[in-house]
């Protein structure tokens, strides 16, 4: 018999939290394009997406960390679903009737500006999103194991790194290639990752505080010695 699964006293929190950021992320910041004056590096295009998405990977180095990789497997497809139900229902809501009158004429026009591009954005999210959390969470599982559970910060900007190169290489390339001028696509894309990966190294101090709570909370510090790495599966 399988032994029973631990109840854990945070992890659907942080899972509800991961869900709801990723959300936001894609379908509040996505699709904008800002420009920001910035000391030292003058003029630099960025996504404002960014205002949420590094935090959906702040919650998986969480999760990676405290719990293990199969629990963060378990939240990346909880994500991958949301996205996937939000962006068929917008599809849906733009596609009903429109009621008379010239109110409704330009709030449905504003929702096609909006949102009318979500099915491509949402899918190039998810791709995105899915590659680049698994490749996240492994490289974290991996370099845990290897550093013996030392480093915590050389864990977490490593792998942040490295998932969001992959992240950041995909969803702009799919998202906006055609729509964007491909040196617009391509400044965003680099931007996006300068900025996601430096923001995972001002939040080192935060994670450290996190981590250790929810350790001492959970009495938990898993290791993925003997785990299953393959990212087709829900058991934890």
């Amino acid at each position: 018999m399988d032994a029973p699964r631990r109840h854990h006293r945070y992890y659907d929190l942080i899972l509800t939290a991961f869900v709801v950021v990723l959300l936001c992320s894609n379908f509040i910041g996505a699709g904008k394009a800002a420009s920001l004056d910035l000391p030292y590096f003058g003029n630099v295009t960025f996504g404002a997406g960014i205002l949420f998405f590094p935090i959906a990977y702040f919650f998986g180095d969480i999760l990676t960390e405290v719990y293990g990789y199969a629990y963060d497997r378990r939240a990346v497809w909880a994500g991958f679903a949301a996205l996937a139900f939000a962006a068929i229902m917008a599809q849906l809501v733009i596609a009903l009737p429109v009621a008379p009158g010239s109110y409704m004429a330009n709030y449905q026009q504003g929702m096609e500006t909006v949102f009318g591009n979500s099915w491509r954005v949402a899918l190039a999210s998810m791709i995105a999103f899915w590659c680049g959390s698994f490749v996240n969470s492994y490289t974290l599982a991996k370099m845990k194991i290897l550093t013996q559970g030392r480093y915590l910060w050389m864990r977490t900007i490593g792998s942040t790194a490295s998932g969001e190169l992959v992240d950041s290489s995909l969803f702009y390339m799919l998202a906006f290639y055609g729509l964007w001028p491909l040196n617009e696509v391509l400044a965003v894309a680099a931007s996006q990752y300068v900025l996601k990966t430096a923001w995972e190294v001002l939040a080192t101090p935060l994670t450290y505080w996190v981590v250790g709570f929810l350790k001492r909370k959970e009495n938990q510090d898993h290791y993925d010695v003997h785990t299953d790495f393959t990212p087709f599966k829900l058991k934890v």
